[in-house]
């Protein structure tokens, strides 16, 4: 790690963390001051930032293999940890897909449907994406983004993408304040998606243990019944979920409007 601290300098104060200091990192979280650059690509470094917007490189972290790192900087590096472990893998699909971002909704009609089912995936969109600022975004912005990663590696058929993303997806969610009913089904779904049905299971019970009728939470109960295929339980969720449709449909809670294209595949869809 560059030099922290330097005599006769000015101190500042850290933007992360409200600490003074010299030098360009904060001795007390690691965090670069204006004019620091990443010490593996040599971008400009945002002040406060976690990690390099540019290649996900931790702050301060030191070039090479000969540096030495302080008790100080171990603790900055740790608590930014799982956030630059999602900005590598998230720059490194943008790069290897080109693509505008999909809409939330857009991809989720197929993944409605139980895992073996033969949805069509979507269609890519037209031009390039830019790499995304991630250390500019919100805790539930980057939850979002790994979500839209997995649902699309999903719907693509790419099932080492959806295994590497989805751990990094749940441990986004996992780290938010709350997890509204929404939130809890996009956690759900992930956990379908990668094959962990307890987890799968346990967000449908959540949410149907708060509104027994919610849509989203029979759509995530009967795929998880699917996955164990448990088929009396999964009928048993189906004939709950289109009894319940119209009234609760009605009712246009952001999160069915969200997920629209979900609830009208699972209308559509047989079951046995």
């Amino acid at each position: 790690m560059a030099s922290i601290s330097t005599a006769g300098e000015t101190p500042q104060k850290c933007s992360a963390c409200g600490a003074e200091s010299t030098g360009k990192f904060c001795s007390n979280c690691g965090a670069p001051f204006a004019g620091a650059t990443c010490a593996s690509c040599g971008a400009q470094l945002t002040p406060g930032a976690k990690f390099c917007h540019r290649c996900g490189t931790p702050a301060g972290a030191a070039a090479g293999t000969g540096g030495t790192v302080s008790a100080t900087e171990q603790r900055g590096f740790s608590s930014a940890l799982p956030w630059s472990v999602a900005a590598i893998a998230l720059v490194a699909l943008v790069a290897l897909v080109a693509g505008q971002r999909f809409g939330r909704s857009s991809g989720d009609a197929a993944a409605a449907a139980p895992i073996d089912s033969s949805a069509a995936p979507f269609a890519t969109g037209a031009g390039g994406a830019r790499p995304p600022d991630i250390s500019n975004m919100s805790p539930a912005e980057r939850a979002i983004r790994l979500y839209d990663r997995v649902m699309m590696a999903h719907e693509h058929g790419r099932a080492d993408s959806v295994a590497l993303f989805a751990p990094m997806a749940i441990m986004a969610y996992q780290q938010l304040d709350s997890l509204d009913l929404d939130a809890r089904y996009d956690l759900g779904r992930i956990a379908a998606v990668s094959g962990n049905e307890p987890m799968a299971r346990a967000q449908a019970d959540t949410i149907l243990a708060r509104q027994p009728t919610h849509l989203l939470g029979l759509i995530l109960a009967e795929n998880a019944a699917h996955m164990r295929k448990d088929a009396a339980a999964e009928r048993s969720y189906h004939e709950k979920f289109i009894a319940a449709a119209p009234s609760e449909r009605a009712k246009q809670v952001p999160e069915y409007i969200t997920h629209e294209n979900d609830i009208t595949f699972a209308l559509s869809a047989k079951r046995p």
